[in-house]
């Protein structure tokens, strides 16, 4: 009882921490009158990531790697067919080509490069150099290329920006204290979260690696998740479907990539076996779907709903 008190305590700083921080720092960026589409392409995308980062890298000091690996694959299987899948399922997701062609591209990709990391067998400091490398070009890449024109994708990332907060404050004390107050929370909930996830594996008798594919994972996603309803509530379907890709790759090329190079991490084998090519089935399915009819509809939606769920059932059978 006292590993799940800890575990639904951590699930609850983090979604909390996770919310003050990324409205605090958008807050001080429209304060500091930073563009519009750099808040929404890094603070927002950092923002909402900051709770798999924290567990991950909590996971990885305490020695769970299967916790820290499979928060994030486990983030983007659900990210994928349980986030996007329901959001879709509620309000058909309407796909913009141009955003797909680049963005979607740069996700296919860094999951290839994940899959080879991971087969590998151990991801340590040189695969971590290597990702957050990546994630630098990108982010240096879409800033020199958007700011020179208002392309559709500018258009995303402003609308992302504009998801979350309110007008911009006139003083930069409050929202900066509150991005403060929302990072220690999230570092506080991250660590009852991964103690209770370690506890709790022990009692009941299956592996750390399958606590953090499924609780800790659908946990620190829950960003996502409500960024995404909003978005698509509002009609702007876009807007959902490039935060499902941003997150994507920014929990491969920014998450996995920082702790492996701050703590090289040996893959356990079920991700090997199994986990990692779900990963890599669920993204090739998303961009199928995206490419076919430019848009993810009901039908669409509940496939991948139906398919996370056949997922979970299979990874705790396994577990």
């Amino acid at each position: 009882m006292v590993d799940l008190l800890w575990l639904i305590l951590g699930l609850a700083g983090l979604i909390l921490g996770g919310d003050l921080l990324v409205r605090g720092a958008v807050s001080v960026a429209q304060a500091m009158r930073i563009s519009p589409m750099v808040i929404g392409l890094t603070l927002v995308g950092f923002g909402t990531s900051t709770p798999e980062l924290v567990t991950s890298l909590q996971a990885a000091f305490a020695g769970s790697p299967g916790i820290a690996i499979g928060n994030v694959v486990g983030s983007n299987i659900g990210n994928i067919m349980l986030i996007l899948g329901l959001a879709a399922f509620l309000y058909p997701v309407v796909v913009d080509p141009a955003a797909l062609r680049r963005d979607g591209g740069v996700m296919l990709a860094a999951t290839l490069l994940c899959t080879g990391f991971v087969l590998w067998g151990t991801l340590g400091r040189l695969a971590g150099a290597v990702l957050i490398v990546l994630l630098g070009a990108y982010l240096l890449f879409t800033i020199l290329r958007e700011r020179r024109s208002m392309t559709a994708a500018t258009a995303l990332y402003v609308a992302e920006a504009d998801l979350l907060p309110g007008p911009a404050p006139t003083r930069l004390m409050w929202p900066a204290l509150m991005a403060l107050a929302g990072l220690a929370i999230t570092i506080l909930g991250a660590r009852f979260l991964v103690s209770g996830a370690v506890g709790l594996a022990a009692a009941a008798g299956i592996s750390e690696t399958v606590i953090g594919l499924t609780i800790v994972a659908i946990g620190t996603s829950t960003p996502e998740l409500v960024t995404t309803l909003i978005a698509v509530r509002k009609g702007q379907g876009g807007v959902a479907f490039g935060n499902i890709i941003g997150s994507n790759i920014f929990n491969i090329l920014g998450i996995l990539g920082l702790t492996a190079l701050i703590h090289p991490l040996a893959v356990p084998q079920q991700v090997i076996g199994f986990d990692i090519w779900v990963m890599l089935g669920a993204t090739l399915v998303m961009v199928l779907f995206a490419i076919t009819g430019r848009r993810i509809d009901r039908r669409e939606g509940a496939f991948l709903v139906t398919g996370y769920a056949a997922y979970l059932a299979t990874t705790l059978w396994l577990g």
